[in-house]
């Protein structure tokens, strides 16, 4: 049996200091959900990478959208051009779909969303997430309460018409998005480990202590958040289950 495989939309690269130590995004999803238990292909559109056309999708079970330095809100070209492929693979329904941070904000401005600067300034860190949706099929499971690590300025400032809020956290009430039956957005980052966060923090704590925020605090906060792997899991579970398009 042909095993499955999970389409990476890379929108950014790490920092070059947690590159260097720990990979690229597109490793860390590789390794938290399991190397083998998919194949993956990456296809980095930052960089001019091109997006399969919807015949050619048949060959994926799912798609993962990652972060990025960049903003949803300047509206590059090749952020743009990806919005409106995301737009007609989430309209379809063709497979499960999960933005990560600039891939959350990037799906909902996709589906008539409203991104932009965080009104309340930086969040980074290890935070407290409220699951408001408990029915949910990627995160209905997990505490009322969960903590995830977060890296953002921007955020989702008005959801899509049709999309359902999921989870808020403080400063960021749009923190989770079921954009559609199988498509989700998700401002913290699950594929981040305890060490990344803490890499991120110490090469930003110039920026976050001229900010007013602290950094020696923020890194001593950081913990586990095992929460971070099992909704990868679920969304592999979910990828694993999902009709391939060709049968549909």
């Amino acid at each position: 049996m042909q095993k499955r495989s999970i389409l990476i939309v890379k929108t950014g690269s790490a920092l070059p200091v947690a590159k260097s130590r720990f990979g690229d995004f597109e490793d860390w999803f590789a390794r938290t959900i399991g190397v083998h238990r998919f194949s993956w292909k990456t296809i980095d559109v930052e960089h001019g990478g091109i997006l399969p056309e919807r015949d050619a999708m048949k060959e994926y079970s799912g798609v993962i959208i990652t972060g990025s330095g960049a903003m949803v809100s300047h509206r590059l070209d090749w952020s743009e051009r990806t919005a409106r492929w995301l737009a007609d693979v989430v309209t379809a329904d063709a497979l499960p779909v999960l933005g990560v941070c600039y891939g959350h904000q990037l799906l909902a401005h996709a589906l008539g969303g409203r991104v932009g600067p965080n009104p309340h300034g930086r969040r980074i860190g290890t935070r407290s997430v409220e699951i408001v949706d408990r029915h949910d099929a990627l995160l209905g499971e997990l505490a009322p309460q969960t903590r995830f690590h977060v890296t953002h300025e921007e955020v989702v400032l008005e959801k899509p018409s049709d999309a359902v809020l999921v989870a808020r956290a403080d400063g960021d009430g749009l923190h989770a998005l079921r954009l559609g039956p199988r498509a989700w957005g998700v401002q913290f980052h699950p594929e981040f480990s305890a060490d990344i966060m803490r890499c991120y923090i110490e090469a930003r704590a110039e920026a976050i202590d001229a900010e007013g925020l602290d950094s020696r605090a923020l890194l001593q906060a950081v913990e586990q958040t095992p929460a971070g792997s099992r909704v990868l899991g679920n969304f592999a579970d979910l990828c694993e289950a999902a009709v391939p398009l060709a049968a549909s």
